[in-house]
């Protein structure tokens, strides 16, 4: 049995937050029936046709869900939301602020109609506050928290290449939905969750935050290397390619020096006896290393580190990752069915050996729009009555 067999999700979702959230709850066996717009659908569908057809972003996030096409705004959309909800365990929805209580479906009315129910609100900024009803794209997110200002080359602030701000949000909200559930086992109550990525990638700024509210210095970005650890980060190697180390101690340090650039004189150096020295002299630690890599291939490289014990890893291109050994040796890799055929997909991070992921396919636009509504007892001339006025 899978830890959420038997909890129904209605997803009113789009894009990015919320959907991640939900898959994860579907990856444990929760039900989710995500809604979509009529004619489009979650206009994450449209992002690219990479996959065989399919949007990257669709396919990542979309798995092991029930589709179901419909206009809430209609009354006989209005409905059929109703009637989900008076089944469900979990409303989640990350639409703009205000939009879901002018339909009506505000977590107030909802709790006091459902009160088993665990409703979770996602939105930019929450729902209160000047910035409330201010667009929040993953980017804009990451300019506010200030994750921008340290983040890239001291020359080039830059954006974490992938949509971190979203990623915060949609985990607290699963762990949040995780924790209502827990507490409704011993309460008997629902909950009502205010999910906001500014407080999400917030949460993850704190070090940055402390650094500069004590210490009266926001950190310095230092692209891939340390601000206060040398040797830290990449260093070329004879082959073109580069290796990433730390050296976070003075016993490393004389390992380094002695087994991976096989000058032991240099842990003498007085320049470089202490990381504090090295932090000082970073340009001419870093040209005596690479001087050194410059005989070596980043293999060679990575087989002298690894011998000499210090925390190293190659520079990886995503394909590099896709092509691991540690993920086929863990075999980490399944196939999931969708609208375009099989399609690999990594295994959720967290392994359990009381059951085993379901990893069930990505749904095609409305492909449980008919099942969905023959439960709630609509009949086929009702369903075909609800597409012909556009509810469906």
């Amino acid at each position: 049995m899978l830890p959420l067999e038997g909890i129904t999700v209605v997803a009113l979702e789009q894009a990015v937050a919320a959907p991640f959230a939900t898959r994860q709850l579907a990856d444990l066996g929760a039900r989710v029936i995500k809604i979509e717009r009529t004619g489009s659908g979650d206009f994450a569908r449209g992002y690219d046709s990479t996959v065989n057809g399919l949007a990257s972003y669709f396919v990542w996030l979309n798995r092991g869900k029930e589709s179901l096409t419909l206009d809430v705004k209609q009354p006989g959309g209005h409905e059929i939301l109703e009637k989900l909800l008076s089944q469900a365990d979990v409303f989640i929805h990350n639409l703009a602020p205000g939009a879901v209580d002018r339909l009506g479906f505000g977590a107030a009315e909802l709790r006091a109609a459902h009160p088993r129910l665990i409703v979770c609100t996602m939105s930019g900024y929450g729902s209160s506050g000047p910035y409330r009803d201010k667009k929040a794209y993953d980017l804009l997110i990451q300019c506010e928290t200030g994750l921008v200002s340290v983040t890239g080359t001291a020359e080039t602030p830059s954006k974490v290449g992938i949509s971190v701000a979203d990623i915060s949000g949609g985990m607290y909200a699963y762990s949040g939905i995780l924790t209502a559930l827990y507490q409704r086992e011993r309460t008997g109550e629902g909950a009502t969750l205010d999910v906001a990525l500014f407080d999400t990638l917030g949460e993850w700024m704190s070090h940055p935050m402390y650094l500069t509210a004590y210490g009266g210095k926001a950190p310095s970005r230092n692209g891939a290397t340390h601000a206060s650890i040398a040797p830290y980060g990449p260093f070329s190697t004879g082959d073109g390619r580069s290796v990433n180390l730390g050296v976070q101690n003075e016993r490393e340090w004389v390992r380094f020096c002695e087994i991976v650039l096989e000058r032991p004189e240099v842990a003498g150096d007085p320049r470089f006896t202490t990381n504090a020295g090295r932090v000082a002299e970073r340009e001419a630690l870093t040209a005596l290393i690479v001087e050194a890599f410059s005989a070596l291939s980043a293999d060679d490289v990575i087989e002298r580190l690894d011998c000499a014990q210090i925390a190293n890893a190659a520079m990886n291109s995503v394909q590099e990752f896709i092509d691991h050994p540690q993920l086929a040796a863990r075999n980490r890799w399944r196939d999931v069915d969708s609208p375009a055929g099989p399609l690999r997909a990594l295994l959720p991070p967290v392994t359990n050996d009381n059951f085993d992921y379901p990893m069930r396919p990505i749904p095609a636009l409305g492909e449980h729009t008919e099942a969905i509504l023959s439960e709630l007892g609509y009949t086929a001339a009702d369903i075909e009555r609800l597409k012909d006025e556009g509810v469906v």
